[in-house]
């Protein structure tokens, strides 16, 4: 579409699990947050791949485990709103119950939370320049979420993949529901 940004996307992922951001010109979007303890870390990959933190408008995580979600409070401190699925809020308490006291977890609040149903999210994105929308994709957990960007780009966290996926019938479901709305790659 003439006119319209670019999508870059930037892997500032550490401890073997993928943050990405997704930037359209200086508008981004992290997906996936970081392990609980880590904001330096965060903090540094950024620095180093050219991203400033101020110019991150939504942390989205893709699941509200450990390592997709630990840093979403601390993030939250920096400036950085938690956009969260209607479908993801009530994960977000149990999250805490499988935290180990030397994690450095900061339990996440509602304070600064942007909750939206999952049929607003193409709205949201585009308010921020990027053309894409968030599904409910349920087959690592139930509260799991996709980030579909419109050149087909998949987001998915920790939905297994198709072909490991034979006898998880939800997660084919999520799989054939990212299909359906034109996911070509991961």
């Amino acid at each position: 579409m003439v006119g319209e940004t670019p999508i870059t996307v930037v892997n500032v992922g550490y401890r073997s699990t993928n943050y990405w951001v997704i930037s359209a010109g200086t508008s981004r979007l992290l997906v996936d947050i970081g392990w609980p303890g880590t904001l330096g870390i965060m903090k540094a990959n950024l620095k180093r791949m050219g991203i400033p933190l101020r110019e991150i408008r939504y942390a989205l995580a893709t699941h509200y485990h450990i390592d997709h979600a630990g840093l979403a409070e601390e993030m939250k401190r920096e400036g950085v709103p938690l956009l969260v699925l209607d479908v993801q809020v009530d994960a977000i308490p149990v999250m805490k119950t499988w935290i180990k006291p030397g994690d450095n977890y900061v339990d996440i609040t509602a304070d600064g939370n942007v909750i939206i149903p999952v049929e607003r999210s193409r709205q949201l994105l585009s308010q921020i320049g990027i053309t894409g929308e968030i599904l409910h994709t349920p087959g690592h957990s139930d509260h799991c979420v996709s980030l579909l960007l419109d050149d087909g780009s998949a987001f998915t966290g920790d939905l297994p993949p198709e072909i490991h996926a034979f006898d998880n019938f939800v997660a084919l479901a999520s799989w054939r529901r990212l299909r359906e709305h034109r996911a070509s790659r991961r």
